[in-house]
């Protein structure tokens, strides 16, 4: 008998479950998350071991040393509530100090974009304040798979490959990890990295030292991070080292030890709208969340109820309201202890209603057309992508994502958890990537290079100052339907993170697609505006879609104005999702890629 799959979109089933549900990037991860859940762990405790077991077995695309939001509903304090994992610019970088190294931009590698990194004091808050289990505990599968080894990635091994040179010019203390004797390592090969499993194993024994309860380790461990022998580690390095960058130059790092002991993660109210039965949780403008916000806001004017996710009309109007939202994001968005940020505006039904009537629905803008905001927003900066791909492919600047014909040269690495009493948990760590700076050699990691999303111009948003957060990409999403937690997901790719994120939800609202299915359907992303990463570029009007989308989608979409580009077939995005409609847990994760999975039952 032959099997005829009656949905051409789907790949998998979505996985359905009343016990908990566990979707992430890698398998491992996701085995490891369920099988906390499996030994009476809650989803915050999942979410930490998880979240460690990310940094081991993707590290071209998170560490140690990156940074980190959450989002998360815990159902004994019955709040949805944002975690910050990013940490800020250290002390001494302010514009001054880059203008006086002759940089326009912040580097996109080395030690100078260097931002407080902020992954492992937010998992200490989360594990502390909401999970159940013992540091030793959330950590032991992690630190298990950096001493016992575990399946090099072939994009891992692509990344190590596309930086080897430099590894070996540049960063020796890179190249003793990543290039054990002198060979870039084979996929598939067992690969360790015992220097950073010591590191884990050094912190679990000096918080451990001193006795107590459950709590008291976690806040010894705290401090061992931002007080002891990590922040002095750092502190060595980044004072000591001079080191080459993508900028030509060797270059000091800015970050200390004093930087590390004074930042610690927070939690905050979400930032949220109102679409139909759903109200939408994002982080605030310190990130780049309230782009999906936005594009919510002006799609609202749009009735999308049934419409056909791969037609031109669908795909012409979310991208036109893209190019919007994101435009506001460069005008306005910034770190709001710094900035003030007009959010209550930009996401008002008066502000939108007057944007709307930019959409055309017969053609496509090629413009940066960012909103007006009396007393608020920047200047919309431009660089010309010309020329510029090939050297950003081989620099292991920025945070590259998914590429030409689905290659993979680094990224990012998302979660989404939920578990039988319905507490929920979304997370998207990156930063610290194996390309991105050079391992700090004590500690067997690189730190995160987040501060090259600043501009080194007076009076943005975004600009450098000492303390700031960078405006960063990584965004979860939480939404609540008819009033409950309904579902948590997200995507890595760097700008294209709230685009992905954005089509998965109106496709699971408007189009009647399970979870797996609306991650699984055609895709696409717009390079229209800035990139958040250096070199910082547009490519206004350019539309990247997949190879599924039909023939004659794709042509209307071009005789609309889009400057289209095909993809791979299976080349968009990286989501993975969570539910939870009592008494049904349910999960799905991205195929592409072939290493995201769900789990559940």
């Amino acid at each position: 008998m032959k099997l005829i799959n009656p949905n051409p979109f789907t790949t998998r089933p979505e996985i359905v479950g009343t016990f908990g549900v566990v979707a992430s990037t890698h398998w491992i991860a996701t085995a490891v998350g369920m099988g906390v859940l499996e030994r009476g762990g809650n989803a915050f405790d999942a979410a930490v071991a998880t979240a460690f077991t990310l940094q081991v077995v993707e590290p071209h695309l998170n560490g140690p040393g990156g940074d980190v939001p959450l989002i998360f509903h815990a159902v004994k304090k019955g709040k949805t509530e944002v975690m910050c994992g990013q940490g800020v610019m250290p002390a001494k970088a302010d514009i001054a100090h880059f203008k006086g190294l002759g940089l326009d931009l912040i580097p996109g590698t080395g030690l100078l974009p260097a931002a407080v990194p902020g992954t492992f004091d937010a998992y200490m808050l989360m594990l502390r304040d909401y999970g159940t289990m013992s540091l030793s505990e959330v950590l032991a599968p992690a630190v298990g798979y950096y001493m016992g080894g575990y399946p090099m990635l072939e994009r891992a091994a692509a990344t190590i490959a596309t930086v080897q040179e430099n590894f070996r010019n540049n960063w020796p203390s890179s190249a003793a990890v990543y290039l054990p004797g002198n060979k870039v390592p084979k996929p598939a090969t067992l690969f360790r990295n015992q220097a950073a499993g010591n590191t884990y194993l050094r912190i679990i024994k000096e918080a451990e030292a001193g006795g107590g309860n459950r709590e008291a380790v976690i806040e010894r461990a705290r401090k061992v991070w931002s007080q002891g022998f990590v922040a002095e580690a750092i502190d060595r390095f980044y004072t000591h080292e001079e080191l080459m960058d993508v900028s030509g130059q060797r270059n000091k790092g800015l970050l200390r030890g004093d930087d590390m002991a004074k930042w610690q993660a927070t939690v905050e109210e979400p930032t949220t709208y109102d679409y139909g039965r759903y109200t939408v949780c994002k982080a605030g403008p310190w990130a780049q969340s309230p782009v999906t916000l936005q594009k919510l806001a002006l799609l609202k004017g749009f009735n999308l109820d049934g419409a056909d996710p791969t037609s031109a009309d669908f795909i012409h109007t979310v991208v036109e309201a893209s190019k919007l939202a994101f435009a506001d994001r460069e005008a306005f968005y910034g770190d709001p202890k710094f900035v003030d940020v007009p959010m209550q505006t930009l996401l008002s039904d008066a502000y939108n209603a007057d944007r709307r009537k930019l959409i055309d629905a017969a053609k496509a803008s090629h413009d940066q057309r960012p909103g007006k905001v009396e007393g608020y927003g920047g200047v919309i900066r431009l660089r010309k992508a010309d020329g510029m791909r090939a050297a950003v492919a081989a620099s292991g600047a920025g945070e590259p994502t998914v590429g030409r014909m689905g290659q993979m040269s680094g990224d990012t690495v998302h979660f989404d958890i939920v578990d039988k009493e319905g507490n929920m948990v979304s997370a998207t760590p990156s930063g610290g990537w194996l390309h991105g700076s050079p391992v700090v050699p004590e500690l067997g990691f690189p730190v995160g290079t987040r501060g090259q999303i600043m501009w080194l111009e007076e009076g943005q948003p975004s600009s450098l100052a000492p303390g700031k957060r960078p405006r960063t990409t990584l965004t979860p999403t939480l939404a609540h339907r008819d009033g409950e937690p309904y579902m948590v997901w997200g995507s890595p790719g760097g700008d294209q993170q709230e685009q992905w994120i954005t089509q998965m939800f109106l496709r699971h609202v408007h189009c009647g697609m399970n979870l797996q299915e609306a991650i699984d359907a055609p895709a696409w992303h717009s390079e229209h505006f800035p990139s958040s990463f250096w070199p910082r570029t547009a490519r206004p009007g350019v539309l990247v879609l997949e190879g599924r989308i039909p023939a004659e989608t794709v042509q209307e979409l071009r005789n609309r104005g889009h400057e289209v580009e095909m993809n791979d077939d299976w080349s968009e995005g990286r989501l993975t999702a969570a539910s939870r409609e009592d008494p049904w847990r349910k999960a799905a994760a991205n195929p592409r890629g072939m290493q995201g999975y769900a789990a559940g039952r």
